[in-house]
């Protein structure tokens, strides 16, 4: 039989969403504070040339630079104040939290709860300080270096990274306020606001490409149908758990009665989340980033030009050479990122002290080792979904030369994951206000009695 709570969430709608007011209050300043975002995006730093920033990003697509352009949502095209978008935060926010898996001090700092939370955070905040000053140096250097710098000086140098660093910050406070003030994870929102920005110009292009015959009608069939049936599949996959049946001791109850209490240990099919594709995209177009650059100024009759241009072929995308070596760190990172956030000695410790125990399975080194051997099993699921989800539209653009809005499938998971969380918070608040009315009015009954 369906439970109390069951039946309020299989009756929100849209009469309770126009109700519960201060859910769109959080709405409203969420697409409020990301309209600010796309608007920064296309405020361009100080003594930039436009018209050679966009020769230059035309003459080395498809590098690293897109990558990254694309999770700042078009902002490095632009060489805008958050060019560098939340990624140092980002990165340092995966460092930290490796550091925290492997170091013995700030493993203590994960255990104290809140507080250590915020240190940690903190911790990141520094971190991505440090590597916006790095990375915003090496965006004013390669804007000295290519040419497309009105007044490479001092003053340009100092203006920029005051600037870049600036519009990183103003960023993850924004996100912070979206957190707090808004709906969902302001960080998370903001980096699939950039990519959904990019929604338009794949189907412009696509439909362009349709008008002049490029493409054919059954092409565009396939590509609609295949946008459905990766964000079906994702949503599906994102949400299988492994859940592990957990027993404590008989307790007394209420009544008197000795009884024993059952729960679930879930256990995620993709545990290690959208690091993998990020991690072996950073590794993989790194190389040839910088052969695309060495290339510009060595001849194809030297021996070192004759080798960065096969690079150059080998580890373009779509080419065989690099999809097996981008499914191989695919699963590579899934394997090793799984292991650094999911450790079943601590895992099995909590519930050994707990008294939890997994039926027909000893509490202590017993459960560590099963728990083990049950990740490890889904973890090959999970690395075989990630590397479908990515390589599939490698395959796809190689074969019809039709890049995805979505540049992989990295932005396709962090898109339908960010999707799926804020509607889940949406519909928490909803059905925490149908609470609230139950109450009001189990009150006002009360009073009339």
């Amino acid at each position: 039989m369906a439970s109390r709570a069951d039946n309020i969430a299989s009756n929100l709608s849209l009469a309770n969403f126009s109700k519960a007011t201060e859910l769109k209050k959080r709405i409203w300043f969420t697409i409020g504070a990301l309209i600010i975002f796309r608007f920064l995006s296309f405020v361009p730093l100080p003594g930039i040339n436009p018209i050679a920033l966009k020769a230059f990003m035309e003459r080395n697509s498809g590098g690293i630079l897109d990558f990254f352009n694309m999770f700042s949502g078009g902002a490095l095209a632009n060489y805008s104040l958050i060019s560098l978008g939340v990624m140092p935060y980002i990165t340092a926010s995966i460092v930290v939290q490796l550091a925290a898996s492997l170091h013995p001090s700030l493993a203590s700092l994960k255990k104290e709860g809140e507080s250590g939370r915020r240190k940690l955070n903190q911790y990141s905040r520094y971190g991505a300080v440090f590597l916006s000053l790095l990375q915003g140096y090496a965006a004013l250097r390669n804007a000295d270096v290519q040419g497309f710098a009105i007044d490479p000086g001092l003053l340009f140098y100092g203006a920029g990274l005051i600037s870049l660093v600036g519009g990183t910050m103003f960023l993850l406070w924004l996100g912070e306020q979206i957190t707090s003030r808004g709906i969902g994870n302001g960080t998370s929102l903001i980096i699939m606001a950039g990519i959904v920005a990019q929604m338009p110009m794949f189907f412009g292009n696509m439909f362009t490409q349709y008008g002049t015959g490029a493409i054919g009608g059954f092409t565009v069939a396939i590509m609609i149908g295949m946008v459905v049936a990766m964000v079906l599949g994702i949503c599906f996959m994102e949400r299988a758990t492994r859940r592990l049946l957990i027993q404590y001791p008989k307790r007394a109850s209420q009544n008197g009665m000795m009884q024993a209490d059952r729960s679930h240990l879930p256990l995620k099919i993709n545990t290690a989340g959208v690091i993998p594709p990020i991690f072996a995209s950073s590794l993989l177009l790194l190389p040839l980033t910088i052969s695309q650059f060495a290339s510009s100024s060595m001849t194809a009759d030297s021996k070192v030009g004759a080798f960065i241009i096969g690079l150059n072929q080998y580890l373009g995308h779509g080419k065989p050479v690099y999809m097996i070596l981008y499914a191989a760190l695919i699963i590579f990172f899934s394997f090793f990122y799984t292991a650094v956030v999911f450790n079943p000695e601590e895992t099995s410790e909590n519930l050994k002290r707990n008294g939890g125990f997994i039926p027909g399975i000893r509490p202590g080194k017993n459960t560590a080792t099963y728990l083990d051997y049950v990740l490890t099993r889904i973890t090959v699921i999970g690395a075989l979904y990630i590397t479908t989800v990515c390589i599939v539209p490698e395959i796809v653009m190689e074969q019809t030369g039709l890049r995805f809005f979505f540049a992989g499938g990295t932005s396709w998971l962090i898109v339908v994951n960010v999707t799926v969380d804020t509607i889940t918070q949406i519909q928490s608040h909803l059905l925490a206000h149908q609470y609230g009315d139950l109450i009001k009015k189990a009150k006002l009954k009360g009073r009339m009695r």
